[in-house]
C-alpha cells in the first residue's frame, strides 16, 4: 500500500498515539453524531507528525488498527505565509484555508497599520481557537502534518528575517521564495517595506488582505508539488 493518505477510505482523525489510538471526546462526538459512523466503519488516524494508519471506528473511542504505520516524507522545502491581523473572523478563515492548502507554517503579524490591537489575554484565547481550527481543517483535508502557527508577532521583527519576502506591487515573481508576508488593508508602512529583504508580486490587481494570504498559500503549495 502507498504511504500516501490520498484515496484511503473514510474520514480522518488525529490521535496522540498511533499505538493507543484513543480518540478525543470532541472528535468522537463529531464522528459518531455528525458523520454517523458505526462500529467497524473504516477511517484513518494520524499523529499529526507525518505518521498514519488505517483503523476501524469504535463508539468506545478506542480505534482498532487494520494496517501498519505509514510515514509520509516531509516536503523538500517548507512553506510559510505570514499575514497581518484583521478584524472579525477573517483570521480564522485565512488560517483554515492555509491549512487546507498544506502550508507548513502560519504566522499572524501585528503591523504598524494594523487596526486590531489585542492584549496578551486575547492573543492567548485566539491562539487556542486557531489551534482548534488548524486541527479541524487538517482532519477535513486528510493531512498527516499539522502546520505550526505563531502569533501575534511584530511585523518589523518578522520582515527582518532574510528568508521572508513581502508581498508588494512591483515586486518580483515568487520564484524560489517560500516565505511570504501579507500586509494589512492599509498597506505596509515605509519602515516595514525597508525592513524586507525582498519583495514579490501576487498579480496586477488590488487584493483584500485575506485574499492575498490565500493567493500566496496557493502559489506556495503549487510550488511544493
Amino acid at each position: 500500500m502507498s504511504e500516501q493518505l490520498a484515496g484511503s477510505p473514510g474520514p480522518h482523525v488525529f490521535v496522540d498515539s498511533l499505538d493507543d489510538l484513543f480518540v478525543a471526546p470532541i472528535d468522537l462526538d463529531h464522528l459518531a453524531k455528525s458523520l454517523r459512523m458505526r462500529d467497524g466503519d473504516p477511517l484513518t488516524a494520524s499523529d499529526g507528525a507525518g505518521r498514519w494508519r488505517l483503523v476501524e471506528f469504535a463508539t468506545s473511542g478506542v480505534l482498532r488498527s487494520t494496517s501498519d504505520v505509514f510515514t509520509v516524507p516531509e516536503p523538500a522545502v517548507s512553506s510559510t505565509v505570514a499575514f497581518s491581523l484583521t478584524k472579525s473572523s477573517k483570521p480564522e478563515w485565512v488560517i483554515q484555508k492555509l491549512t487546507e492548502l498544506g502550508v507548513s507554517n502560519i504566522v499572524v503579524l501585528r503591523s504598524e497599520r494594523t487596526i486590531v490591537r489585542w492584549d496578551d489575554a486575547k492573543v492567548d484565547k485566539a491562539m487556542s481557537r486557531w489551534q482548534r481550527i488548524i486541527r479541524e481543517a487538517a482532519m477535513q483535508s486528510h493531512q498527516v502534518r499539522l502546520p505550526t502557527i505563531v502569533g501575534v508577532v511584530s511585523a518589523l521583527d518578522w520582515l527582518g528575517r532574510p528568508d521572508v519576502a513581502v508581498a508588494h506591487f512591483g515586486g518580483d515573481r515568487i520564484g524560489d521564495h517560500r516565505s511570504i508576508a501579507i500586509g494589512p488593508e492599509g498597506g505596509w508602512s515605509d519602515n516595514e517595506i525597508d525592513a524586507a529583504a525582498s519583495k514579490v508580486s501576487l498579480g496586477s490587481t488590488v487584493l483584500r488582505a485575506e485574499t492575498a494570504a490565500i493567493a500566496a498559500g496557493v502559489l506556495l503549495a503549487g510550488a511544493q508539488r
